[in-house]
């Protein structure tokens, strides 16, 4: 295993995000848009995640997740669409199980995760 040094880590900008909405990507059975909201002071961000076979539209709408907000944005090609991902959903995987870090207790949308 490579490591890192503390330096690299502290790079990582990693929030609280709530979603907000939730967008099926047509033709891809994996995919979601999702738009989250960082709290007071930022800009809503969008994010392409592969997690519909684990999570239903209305699971997601309101719930708290820990999300890179400062991963250089990518632009996806889905058919003649193209879609920006702005940032990534952190999630546990097992084989073909993902499930979403959140947080533990209540807290404000936005706040730093350290």
């Amino acid at each position: 295993m490579k490591q890192i040094g503390f330096e690299d880590f502290k790079k990582v900008d990693l929030r609280i995000g709530k979603v907000k909405a939730v967008k099926v990507v047509e033709g891809y059975d994996k995919l979601y848009v999702l738009l989250v909201d960082l709290g007071k002071g930022e800009h809503d961000i969008q994010i392409i995640a592969g997690i519909r076979k684990q999570y239903k539209e209305d699971e997601l709408i309101g719930k708290k997740v820990v999300v890179v907000r400062n991963l250089q944005h990518r632009i996806f090609k889905f058919g003649n669409e193209e879609i920006e991902s702005q940032g990534m959903l952190l999630a546990a995987v097992f084989r073909d199980k993902i499930v979403l870090i959140t947080p533990e207790k209540e807290i404000e949308t936005g706040a730093k995760v350290e």
